[in-house]
């Protein structure tokens, strides 16, 4: 039985852990006798179906309150307690797991150098234990992400404990190894997967529309911010706009604020929404995929997961990405519009008029005249791990080491 163990990177909304778990179970899935155990602090991880072969351990939850910075999420506690308690947790996991892959997203020693005491007991007591690490397509801005690499040791940390870096996304679109001056010795480690295709199980286009009471003549927007802590702009903008629909458009709209807006945010803009009988709103759906599938257009931020999703069923879009704490989104839907793929509006510049505007005119786009994104990550990424679980591990004695 081979051993796999993941590292998720988990401050902020649902993306990062539904990206983790898309790997995971593709991963058991596609290679025989594997074990997989996740490691995440994501409160979300219990409302997911897992299945047997996979497992996780809870580490307590934080809290990302600026750029790079971080708090207890529910914790009575400093983040430094919390952060030593994680740490302890993770090193006591891969000890007694002893994974023959570690697959490591994002920060290369983890969220306040979590897993740096891990990494350097995996070198000495695991030294057969292969270590990846995942880099989504985009991290932040060029010169903000080369500074935190730098002042991090994250190039040291890729070079000396790290022996593939495998990131989510194409250079055609976005080349970390040029953007973000990575040096020779860690660029030859990067490896590209292409995006991720979702694997989720998506109904019928005309069930869902019966479902909604769509007339065949009507067009179906969605409008998602995603998980929805920050999405309350987008939404109350697109509600404003709605004022403006031309009569004899034959639009209809389906709004999922999502589970992590605040109560009073999402109170309201419901009360708002309800002077359309042509909207419907839904505070959340497990079901995401099948209602993007029956729209005609989509309206949403600019996460990874989303973009991949909204990609994959060849939808139109209009992408209006977060700018702040990061600009991750903002930089992937300006490459993507300018690559064809999708529309964006900077959120700084969002109108209720501009929205209409550009509303108006995607529906009337020709989709099929689009480029497509390369979507081979899943396999891609599983081919990689396979290569290394090839080797075995043969763990030395922790008390040679402190020799």
């Amino acid at each position: 039985m081979k051993r796999l163990l993941i590292y998720s990177h988990d401050t902020f909304g649902l993306g990062n852990i539904r990206r983790i778990m898309n790997i995971a179970t593709y991963l058991h899935r596609a290679i025989p006798d594997i074990s997989i155990l996740i490691v995440t602090g994501s409160p979300m991880i219990q409302s997911f179906r897992i299945p047997k072969g996979i497992d996780y351990i809870k580490l307590p939850c934080l809290s990302r309150t600026a750029r790079d910075g971080y708090s207890a999420k529910y914790l009575d506690s400093t983040i430094g307690d919390v952060i030593r308690l994680r740490s302890d947790l993770i090193l006591s996991a891969v000890l007694n797991f002893k994974p023959d892959v570690m697959l490591v997203d994002k920060k290369p020693y983890g969220v306040k150098h979590e897993l740096r005491e891990t990494l350097n007991l995996v070198k000495g007591y695991l030294p057969k234990t292969r270590t990846i690490l995942l880099l989504r397509d985009i991290l932040d801005a060029p010169a903000t992400t080369t500074k935190v690499w730098e002042d991090n040791a994250y190039f040291e940390a890729v070079n000396s404990v790290y022996d593939l870096v495998l990131v989510l996304g194409t250079p055609e679109i976005f080349d970390p190894r040029a953007e973000y001056g990575f040096p020779v010795s860690t660029a030859e480690k990067v490896e590209f997967c292409g995006y991720i295709e979702p694997q989720s199980l998506v109904r019928d286009r005309d069930t869902i529309r019966a479902e909604l009471h769509i007339e065949r003549d009507e067009r179906l927007i969605l409008v998602t911010p995603g998980g929805g802590e920050d999405g309350n702009a987008l939404v109350r903008t697109y509600i404003q706009a709605l004022q403006h629909m031309p009569v004899g458009a034959h639009v209809r709209s389906l709004i999922v604020t999502g589970p992590e807006m605040s109560e009073p945010q999402r109170n309201l803009l419901h009360q708002s929404a309800l002077r359309f009988p042509s909207v419907k709103t839904l505070d959340f759906t497990n079901d995401l995929p099948s209602y993007m599938n029956a729209s005609d257009l989509v309206v949403s931020m600019g996460g990874y997961n989303t973009v991949c999703e909204i990609l994959s069923l060849k939808k139109r879009a209009i992408i209006v990405p977060r700018v702040r704490p990061v600009e991750e989104q903002w930089i992937r839907a300006e490459r993507m519009a300018r690559l064809g793929l999708l529309t964006t509006i900077h959120p700084d510049s969002l109108t209720p008029q501009d929205l209409l505007r550009t509303v108006l005119m995607e529906l009337e786009s020709d989709q099929s005249l689009r480029p497509t994104l390369d979507l081979t990550a899943l396999p891609t990424l599983t081919s990689h791990v396979s290569m290394l679980l090839d080797d075995t591990y043969e763990p030395v004695p922790l008390e040679h080491l402190s020799r």
